[in-house]
C-alpha cells in the first residue's frame, strides 16, 4: 500500500520526512494535518501519535511517529542509506543531524516560541529567542562541518540524515529573514540540496 503521512506544510519534522521519502524513492499520499487550527489534538490523530504532533506515517502496515525514527526505519529497511556503514561515520552524521533537530528546532519550536512571548507578555520576544538559538545551532553545525568527511554534501558526496535535517532548519532561518552570511560551508551545501529532485520536491510551497 501507498504510505500515508499526516503532515504540515510548514512542519520541519514534516518536511524532513517528505524529504526522505523522496529519496527513498517513495510515492505517498499527503493528509494535511492543520496545526494553526489544533487539528493535532483532535481525538482521531492523538490515536495516532499520542504527543499530538506531525509528522505521523502510516508504512508497512504499521504506525511511526518521530521524524528521526521514521528516517532510520527507511535507511533500516534499505529505503535508501540515510547513514554511512561505517560505526564512526555514522555517529558523526548523526550528531550533524542531532544538533539540529534536537537541539535547535525544539527549543524553536513554535509552541516554545509563542509561550516565551506569553511569558514575557511581548511577542516580538518569541521572535528573538528563535533567531538568538537557531543563530546558535547553525554556527555549531557549521563548525562541525569543517572536518575532512565532508564533502559534497554535509558528510561525503551523497545527501544523509544530515542534509535532511539542515535545509528545513534554513527554511525557518530564512522565515525569520537570517542571514546565512558567515556560514560557507552550509551556504554551499543548501545550494546543492536546493538543486536536488527529492529536496525541492518536498519543499512546504508544494504542500499549502
Amino acid at each position: 500500500m501507498t504510505p500515508v503521512l499526516y503532515d504540515y506544510w510548514r512542519s520541519s519534522a514534516s518536511y524532513r520526512t517528505r524529504i526522505a521519502l523522496g529519496l527513498s524513492g517513495l510515492e505517498f499520499d499527503a493528509v494535511r494535518i492543520d496545526l494553526s487550527a489544533g487539528e493535532q489534538f483532535e481525538t482521531e490523530h492523538m490515536r495516532r501519535n499520542p504527543q499530538g504532533l506531525v509528522p505521523t506515517i502510516e508504512i508497512d502496515g504499521h504506525v511511526f511517529s518521530q521524524s528521526l525514527a521514521i528516517i532510520e526505519y527507511l535507511d533500516e529497511t534499505g529505503r535508501y542509506p540515510f547513514l554511512p556503514i561505517e560505526p564512526q561515520q555514522r555517529v558523526r552524521v548523526r550528531t550533524l543531524a542531532y544538533v539540529i533537530a534536537m537541539e535547535t528546532h525544539p527549543i524553536c519550536n513554535l509552541s516554545v516560541a509563542h509561550h516565551v512571548g506569553e511569558i514575557t507578555g511581548d511577542p516580538e520576544h518569541s521572535i528573538d529567542w528563535m533567531v538568538r538559538f537557531m543563530g546558535k545551532g547553525l554556527a555549531a553545525f557549521e563548525r562541525l562541518l569543517d572536518d575532512p568527511a565532508t564533502g559534497r554534501f554535509c558528510h561525503g558526496d551523497k545527501p544523509t540524515m544530515a542534509d535532511v535535517c539542515l535545509l528545513p532548519q534554513i527554511y525557518n532561518a530564512r522565515r525569520r529573514d537570517m542571514t546565512t552570511e558567515g556560514l560557507p560551508q552550509i551556504s554551499r551545501i543548501v545550494a546543492e540540496l536546493e538543486a536536488n529532485d527529492a529536496f525541492s520536491a518536498a519543499h512546504p510551497n508544494n504542500f499549502r
